[in-house]
């Protein structure tokens, strides 16, 4: 129960506000960055496809998670009657281990997805950093002009894309419009809920292992006691 609470959390977290964060990095590019539309239209299809694929990460995990309940109730039930007559069948053991093996298989991706969530954080971050620093008076600096934030060099859009960077003064109303705001806080809490579901695939890992091994040696003991 926790394990599936944590799951659907988390899976809402990342879909919704990675959703939204596309929407609006797209926005942010199209307006200061890459202003010719032939210069991101990959981009552009890109993060649509992204958004699709969201949507079916949170259709099957809604579905994945009620099945893993429902799963884990009924092994639960079983091992909890090892000394009565309930006996295990070989299909409900495959069922349960093919839940062992895919929970497995999920919790690796969904690692690379939580690591894969972090490289937008890590790319607004620098550029919020940049605008703190212009502002701070600390910094002292002369030309504020000769500070810039280059996305072409993170490979999002081409080298030929106009202007492709943004220095100074407009890098300072980049940082302060809502756009940068919103999609920078929804990048954060997006990868939190990646971490979230990982850690929910976890619990499920070791709950679904435990029930499966115990079934697993209750049908040996039920094979025992035959002879």
């Amino acid at each position: 129960m926790v394990a599936t609470i944590l799951c659907f959390s988390g899976v809402a977290l990342f879909c919704g506000c990675g959703h939204v964060a596309l929407t609006g990095t797209l926005t942010i590019l199209e307006n200061h960055f890459s202003k010719v539309t032939s210069d991101h239209a990959m981009l552009t299809d890109v993060i649509q496809l992204m958004q699709y694929v969201i949507y079916g990460i949170a259709s099957f995990f809604f579905l994945y998670g009620i099945i893993l309940l429902a799963e884990g109730f009924y092994t639960t039930s079983a091992v909890k009657e090892l000394h009565s007559e309930f006996k295990t069948t070989i299909c409900g053991r495959c069922i349960s281990g093919m839940f062992v093996f895919l929970t497995y298989i999920l919790g690796i991706a969904w690692l690379g997805v939580f690591g894969f969530s972090a490289v937008p954080v890590f790319l607004f971050y620098n550029m919020w950093s940049t605008c703190t620093a212009m502002r701070s008076p600390v910094a002292n600096l002369t030309n504020v002009d000769t500070i810039c934030v280059d996305v072409r060099q993170y490979g999002i859009i081409p080298w030929n894309a106009i202007p492709g960077k943004a220095c100074g003064s407009t890098l300072g109303d980049i940082c302060n419009t809502s756009e940068f705001y919103l999609s920078y806080h929804l990048y954060i809490i997006a990868c939190a809920g990646a971490g979230a579901t990982v850690i929910a695939l976890l619990i499920y890992m070791m709950a679904t292992t435990y029930n499966f091994a115990v079934l697993k040696f209750k049908s040996r003991e039920d094979c025992c006691t035959k002879f």
